[in-house]
């Protein structure tokens, strides 16, 4: 008995030590720093259902925004089924799933209509005239950039073009859309400098198909820029993302998001955010860094005042693959202001752009 409690009130202390440990790691993590960012010229891209987030961002808070990149992803609002208005939560998500997988990825819908690009733009104008999503009118200037990987199996390019083509109905000029359809890539993020063999689809879908994207991204919504860096010189800053998460349920945010800051910006000059969302299964639990680090916007941001804030969300039962909220698993109000995931990063937005302390 008296080992039994002897071991017991050992492995009690290790607990204890172990759990202190943990907590003590977990205030550790930074906060989002304020960086007196200049957020009207804010700027958005992603990957697959981080291309769908980035378009929903995009409309949503179309006053800030001033340019897109919908790399692998189809139009907003794509996968909200024909019930939205008679019917709510978790069984409205299954179908919207259904939907979103089958006519916003795999086309196999296309015979009944869907993606309706015209129901969409239609769809879009409801909610700005609503005010549940900023006017259209912001909207029109931007800058917006699509790509469709040739070998891309997962998010075909009928969907990308359904984009394209649901940017042109909201009255976007065309000579403010980019469409690369020519490049050999799977489902991926494109690099010049690493990544899986161009054509491939697989973890941690950045490829290396010799195309910078991320440069071709920002200079497109930009205009011309000063020459990247071979290697970054600013600082990869993970922060703690719950506090933005406040008040807010359900909302399948990670614990921890990462904000690249170059030396600059964090000097003082007045720097611009472009946002990057990434893929299903993308996320640094998942694929580490390879998204965040391997992407290459860091490299662009050094000499052209830019901080990249990469949010993420996690895996849980109702999102397995830790994908971007594009059919409504966090809420029926997933497209709007109010969307608990638009919401946070805004927020998280809103911080870098606070005076510094």
């Amino acid at each position: 008995m008296r080992r039994a409690a002897t071991a017991l009130v050992t492995w009690l202390g290790i607990a204890a030590l172990l759990a202190a440990h943990a907590a003590k790691a977990e205030e550790t993590v930074p906060s989002l720093p304020a960086l007196a960012a200049d957020i009207s010229q804010t700027s958005v891209s992603g990957i697959s259902s981080g291309a769908y987030m980035a378009g929903q961002f995009q409309v949503a808070h179309a006053s800030v925004v001033v340019g897109a990149a919908i790399i692998a992803g189809g139009p907003y609002g794509c996968a909200e089924s024909a019930y939205a208005d008679v019917m709510s939560g978790p069984g409205l998500a299954l179908l919207n799933l259904s939907k979103a997988v089958n006519g916003c990825m795999l086309n196999a819908l296309a015979l009944w209509g869907i993606p309706d690009v015209p129901r969409l733009v239609e769809k879009t104008k409801s909610l700005a005239e609503a005010g549940r999503i900023d006017p259209l009118s912001s909207l029109l200037g931007d800058r917006v950039y699509l790509f469709s990987g040739e070998n891309d199996r997962t998010v075909v390019p009928a969907i990308v073009e359904a984009a394209y083509a649901y940017y042109r109905g909201l009255g976007i000029p065309e000579e403010n859309l980019a469409f690369v359809t020519d490049t050999p890539a799977g489902h991926a993020f494109v690099t010049d400098t690493g990544g899986l063999s161009c054509e491939l689809t697989g973890k941690p879908f950045v490829v290396d198909c010799d195309y910078d994207q991320a440069g071709s991204v920002l200079q497109h919504i930009y205009g011309p820029m000063a020459a990247r860096a071979a290697t970054p010189g600013g600082v990869f800053q993970e922060f703690d993302q719950r506090p933005f998460a406040e008040g807010i349920a359900n909302h399948g945010m990670a614990r921890r998001g990462v904000v690249y800051i170059p030396p600059s910006c964090a000097g003082g000059t007045t720097c611009r955010v472009h946002i990057a969302y990434h893929g299903c299964t993308q996320n640094r639990a998942v694929a580490g860094d390879a998204f965040v680090r391997g992407s290459g916007y860091a490299n662009w941001a050094d000499a052209n005042a830019l901080i990249i804030l990469f949010p993420e969300v996690s895996a849980s039962p109702v999102n397995p693959q830790g994908c971007w909220d594009w059919w409504g698993y966090t809420s029926d109000d997933y497209l709007t202001r109010k969307a608990p995931q638009i919401e946070i990063v805004y927020r998280m937005l809103e911080e870098l752009g606070k005076p510094r302390p």
